[in-house]
């Protein structure tokens, strides 16, 4: 059973704002919450499940110790996001300091890169992104202020769970790329052809879906590239999370996986 009052205080959870009052987010589906009650269980501070789950994951959930809530298939749509819910949610903790190996480690640049994200609007560009970035090994990114919240529901659900190993920094670009001096790659139409580029470790800077790089920012980038297109192209551009991998896949490429001869 949930309550009326538990069903109004998840329900809260769907807006940024109570989000931020509260320090809470919602997971959902059994795939990202076996993979926090795998990694991280202490993230979760309430687990509503439905019977089919707790038949299947007892074993886990009794495991990790997680306290659960038994509750219907319908009282699961009345605090879920989704249209067909995946027989689970959790309310999870914001992350603390502590959440990520790395953390405390400065970012080195000339060692590894990384992505700047721009203005990233869409949730789920930015869970793909993320998701993506696991994949390669990235395990920190930088977003500017006013991009998407890494605890939207739908960025959550994009990331797959990889939101657990991918450490996210808010900040402005200015005050990521003053603390060395490296590579600032940036997405722009007109940029030198990637595949033509010997690439180095730096910060490769993804710009709004709609926009693109803000004008502020375009001044503090130092390698304009771009994607090339086919000479038939009808496409004006693309998604920012198809971009974002395929620049990914050239710098892991060159700088991660060299060409034995």
């Amino acid at each position: 059973m949930i309550s009326k009052n538990q069903i109004k205080e998840v329900n809260a959870l769907h807006l940024k704002k109570f989000r931020d009052e509260d320090n809470l987010f919602i997971a959902e589906g059994v795939k990202i919450i076996e993979e926090i009650i795998l990694q991280n269980p202490k993230l979760i501070k309430e687990l509503f499940v439905t019977n089919d789950y707790i038949l299947r994951y007892s074993n886990l959930v009794t495991d990790k110790k997680i306290n659960y809530h038994l509750i219907s298939d319908d009282e699961l749509k009345k605090i879920s996001s989704q249209t067909n819910p995946n027989g689970a949610l959790a309310v999870c903790y914001y992350f603390g300091n502590n959440d990520f190996e790395d953390s405390a480690a400065e970012f080195n640049f000339e060692e590894k890169f990384s992505f700047y994200l721009d203005d990233i609007r869409d949730p789920g560009n930015l869970g793909t992104i993320i998701r993506m970035a696991d994949w390669f090994g990235i395990k920190e990114i930088f977003c500017s202020p006013n991009s998407t919240d890494i605890y939207n529901n739908k960025t959550i659900q994009a990331s797959m769970g990889a939101f657990l190993r991918v450490k996210i920094n808010y900040c402005e670009l200015k005050e990521v790329i003053s603390k060395s001096n490296f590579p600032v790659y940036g997405a722009v139409i007109n940029g030198a052809n990637i595949y033509q580029q010997a690439l180095k470790n730096g910060l490769i800077v993804i710009g709004n879906e709609s926009n693109g790089i803000a004008e502020n920012n375009l001044s503090l980038i130092t390698h304009p590239i771009t994607i090339p297109a086919a000479a038939n192209n009808k496409t004006e551009s693309l998604n920012a999370a198809m971009a974002t991998a395929i620049i990914c896949s050239e710098f892991f490429r060159q700088l991660e996986q060299p060409i034995k001869k």
